[in-house]
């Protein structure tokens, strides 16, 4: 009997690497291994803490994406035949006041962990995450956003992510990698890092529903078009990416189908409150972006012609449970948060 097929996923501490390790566990019979640096936070894992400890499928491997000998322990660790590569620093707006560690992150990071696979994992196919944002400023005219439109990035963040991509694809030309890049578009759900804006609205709606916080909401741009997909789909669009026919250098834009404005989405939250009527909102300056990229709605053909992949969580659900999640951890902790 062969054994299991192994799965490497980098930043398993975060939202959507999280979900992605529960999404293999489940649909799999992979072993599993997430990095995370030695100081991560294992909130977003808890329930897969008892699986890791007795050696179930599900495996901590510890590495920083600065540190490159890290990197090369983790892969010749986990021997992966597959990789999805999403660990980064993933907030637009932390960007602008650490632009460099930033990019040291995301660009030289991917080089690292991709140089690594290359010496110990040649064979694997690998899933490079970069992001929708390397679309940045587009015009009305080009939506919805298609594979070939040009970049505009419009943060640090959004250039480093530009810089994922490229190389990506330059491993996968230039080495023989089976590597692939995808830009997914805004994508949310339980486990939401409260630096994005509707987790950071749930986030506030829940603290407002326990008295932890005045019923004030404080906002940033909400004229920003956005299409929203849930992440339980995005985990389960990974997985097809990576077992569904994988085509070396190929680039795929991923996203929802129902798009609004950002304002939109608060409103939805705060119609679920039984506070609804006493919330106000007001404009917080310290959450507006120099510049922001406000028309972010995908052409996701070529995606689904290739795999068949269709999201199926509603926006309305995925509100709901990103709002109950809030619910569930401020009152875990009554509400010991930064209120950002």
């Amino acid at each position: 009997m062969s054994a299991p097929k192994r799965a490497l996923i980098t930043g398993v501490t975060g939202m959507v690497g999280s979900h992605l390790a529960e999404y293999l566990l489940e649909h799999e019979d992979w072993d599993v291994y997430g990095m995370c640096r030695w100081r991560s936070p294992l909130d977003n894992i808890a329930g897969l803490l008892p699986r890791i400890n007795a050696r179930d499928r599900m495996h901590i491997v510890y590495g920083d994406l600065r540190d490159t000998l890290s990197i090369d322990h983790v892969v010749a660790e986990a021997k992966p035949d597959y990789v999805f590569h999403l660990a980064a620093q993933s907030f637009p707006k932390t960007s602008f006041t650490a632009p460099l560690d930033t990019l040291d992150t995301n660009i030289q990071g991917t080089v690292r962990v991709l140089d690594a696979v290359l010496r110990h994992a040649k064979h694997a196919v690998v899933h490079v995450c970069a992001s929708s944002e390397v679309f940045g400023r587009v015009s009305q005219d080009k939506l919805p956003i298609d594979e070939e439109c040009t970049f505009h990035p419009a943060s640090p963040y959004a250039i480093s992510k530009v810089g994922t991509d490229l190389v990506g694809r330059y491993y996968a030309e230039a080495f023989g990698l089976c590597a692939m890049t995808t830009r997914m578009f805004t994508h949310t759900g339980p486990r939401r890092g409260d630096v994005f804006a509707e987790s950071s609205f749930a986030k506030q709606i829940a603290m407002i529903e326990r008295d932890l916080l005045p019923p004030v909401v404080k906002v940033g741009n909400l004229k920003s078009l956005r299409t929203i997909a849930d992440v339980r789909d995005a985990v389960g669009a990974y997985h097809l990416l990576v077992t569904h026919n994988p085509v070396a250098g190929a680039y795929y834009n991923i996203g929802g189908t129902f798009s609004c404005e950002i304002g939109d989405i608060l409103q939805a939250l705060i119609d679920r409150s039984p506070k609804r009527d006493n919330i106000r909102v007001e404009v917080d300056p310290e959450r507006l972006r120099p510049i922001d990229a406000d028309l972010q709605v995908p052409n996701t053909t070529k995606f689904s012609n290739h795999t068949g992949w269709a999201p199926k969580y509603t926006f309305a659900q995925t509100m709901q449970d990103l709002l109950d999640y809030w619910r569930g951890r401020v009152a875990e902790t009554n509400g010991a948060f930064l209120s950002r």
